[in-house]
């Protein structure tokens, strides 16, 4: 397997960042995961876009995006699979062990991963964590996972592929790497950005395409919703059947089934929407 890093594709073995880079050291760093097909990227410039402005919160210099668009054709060129996982990773480079940042520059790491097409329905769990909607990362993919980890970590043990969180005052946000749709009464609505969640790239092709309204929600309206579906880049719309105890009837529903069906085609449309 081949990587990009600072500027050129290298053999995994070789490829080397500091033990002293900010993304590892404090979580000083940004990601985009991308679907890849076909050794093609799916929404790369909207995935850039959200990068771009990832770093602009956290304060970190915008990347390169003419060099991020070389070495994601390089790493999919250098590593042909029929569906890939690309993740392009950028840090606050090299720098103190404290939160001050170096003078050294940004690391950037643009890697793939094979992966296989999700199934059409899973589980899920609520957490009692909550997202803070008012935090100073808000809505900033970045490399601060670790709250993630937890939360995906007792869904496994549930049984469950996905972790929901409220928000501090009990709105229905998001998973720990999705979004979340509810249908009532027909109609489907998802979280608003102000709820705190991650403003997500399938979520926006999916409340573009299909005319979801952002509402905001309490989180026990997962108690009753005639459906729910996640989305992300992997999963791309994914059918819940099972939320805690409570198990969803006929999954996939009616108007998930259809969200499903109007996502492929135009997905399959356009790799760029």
């Amino acid at each position: 397997m081949k990587l990009w890093l600072d500027g050129a594709l290298r053999d995994i073995e070789s490829a080397r960042v500091s033990v002293f880079d900010h993304g590892l050291t404090v979580g000083d760093g940004i990601f985009e995961t991308v679907k890849a097909v076909g050794g093609r990227p799916f929404a790369l410039t909207r995935h850039l876009d959200r990068l771009t402005r990832s770093a602009r919160g956290l304060g970190l210099p915008d990347p390169d995006l003419d060099e991020v668009r070389r070495a994601c054709t390089a790493v999919l060129d250098a590593n042909p699979m029929a569906l890939g996982r690309l993740r392009i990773t950028y840090t606050g480079g090299h720098g103190p062990l404290g939160s001050d940042r170096g003078e050294h520059g940004p690391t950037l790491i643009v890697a793939v991963g094979e992966t296989a097409r999700r199934p059409d329905s899973t589980a899920v769990i609520t957490v009692p964590w909550t997202r803070n909607e008012r935090g100073a990362v808000t809505g900033l993919k970045t490399t601060s996972y670790a709250e993630n980890v937890v939360a995906l970590a007792r869904s496994r043990e549930q049984g469950a592929s996905e972790a929901l969180f409220g928000n501090t005052v009990g709105r229905l946000c998001e998973g720990t790497g999705s979004n979340v749709f509810v249908v009532l009464d027909g109609e489907i609505h998802t979280p608003p950005l102000a709820s705190g969640c991650l403003a997500g790239i399938t979520r926006a092709l999916v409340v573009e395409w299909t005319g979801a309204k952002e509402t905001d929600l309490p989180l026990d309206v997962l108690e009753g919703a005639d459906e729910i579906f996640l989305t992300s880049t992997l999963r791309d719309v994914q059918a819940v059947g099972r939320v805690d105890d409570r198990q969803l009837p006929g999954v996939p529903g009616s108007v998930t089934a259809k969200a499903m069906r109007i996502f492929d085609e135009r997905a399959g449309d356009d790799l760029d929407p």
